[in-house]
């Protein structure tokens, strides 16, 4: 049995009780999988991120990611989170008003620019470590309709849902207003039989919410996400996912060459909400870097005796 120390923060907001809760262990050394998934499932809340020493001595910490079911490859409100806490506790030391940094995740280094003013971070940034992919065809509008509780004149044939991956894979589904946004609910039997083994099994419903900034006449959008593959009956902000949606949105735009700007309000319906700021450089059409970036509120600090493994 050893003590473990952690630290809870919510994530993509800038007020407590709001955004997406996550919990860090800044040394995770010496836990195995099966501990951390132990932990994982005990804080039983999006994502558990345990720190280690990077494999690269150029980088500047490892991450390892658990959603109460599963390890993730990249998830980005653990990223932003994470690299708010190490700078808060001393861990990463400011450098100015912008730290550049690295950490090592599944999907490959993941760069992270730290904003902050008098040596205390405000604002966290994430790049994209892989670009955007596109999976096959998802289920009908009829199938993806009875998955979500929705008529199926409630989501939209232009743009049709689409299957987009950054290192996870989502599947964006269009609605045609708020309304059906909000009664959207999730049949676990019907996920289960439809969309359980698809290449992209997490539905994530967005609508248009208002009109700003450059990214076109539909860049601010309300969205939800659900993730019953990874033990997630609804998330409050998904950064991940964030990254994927420029690969489903850029499409749809004009801009040919530049950047695409968007920001997401996510969580609403949970009474957490969130907000996660979203760039795209587009060159010839076709996209070559993603950025996603939010604030962080810390919340709370605690020790956990972790049992040795069996």
């Amino acid at each position: 049995m050893a003590r473990y120390t952690f630290y809870t923060l919510d994530v993509f907001t800038d007020r407590i009780f709001g955004g997406n809760p996550l919990a860090v262990f800044p040394d995770g050394s010496g836990l195995d999988t099966e501990q951390m998934q132990a932990v994982a499932r005990e804080f039983n809340i999006s994502e558990t991120v345990f720190v280690l020493p990077p494999d690269r001595p150029d980088h500047t910490r490892k991450l390892r990611i658990f959603t109460p079911g599963t390890e993730l490859p990249f998830a980005g409100h653990p990223t932003i989170g994470t690299a708010h806490l190490l700078s808060t506790i001393g861990e990463i030391l400011l450098e100015g008003p912008e730290t550049q940094i690295v950490f090592e995740e599944g999907v490959g280094p993941v760069p992270v620019t730290i904003y902050g003013t008098d040596g205390n971070p405000t604002q966290a940034q994430l790049s994209a470590a892989q670009m955007p992919e596109t999976g096959a065809l998802p289920p009908s509008n009829a199938d993806l309709a009875e998955v979500l509780s929705l008529n199926e004149d409630d989501i939209l044939v232009d743009p049709a849902p689409n299957a987009v991956s950054c290192g996870v894979g989502f599947l964006f589904i269009m609605l045609k207003d708020i309304d059906a946004l909000a009664r959207a609910q999730l049949r676990h039997e019907a996920w289960e039989r439809l969309l359980s083994d698809y290449w992209a099994p997490h539905p994530y419903l967005l609508t248009p919410s208002g009109s700003f900034g450059v990214g076109g006449p539909d860049s601010k959008y309300q969205v939800r996400m659900f993730a019953p593959a990874m033990g997630i009956v609804e998330d409050p902000a998904t950064g991940a996912a964030a990254t994927a949606l420029a690969g489903y949105l850029a499409p749809l735009l004009a801009l040919k060459n530049g950047t695409a700007f968007w920001s997401v309000d996510q969580g609403v319906e949970m009474g957490r909400p969130s907000r996660l700021e979203i760039e795209a450089d587009i060159s010839k059409g076709v996209i070559t870097g993603i950025r996603v970036s939010g604030n962080s509120v810390m919340v709370s600090q605690g020790e956990m005796e972790i049992p040795d493994p069996m």
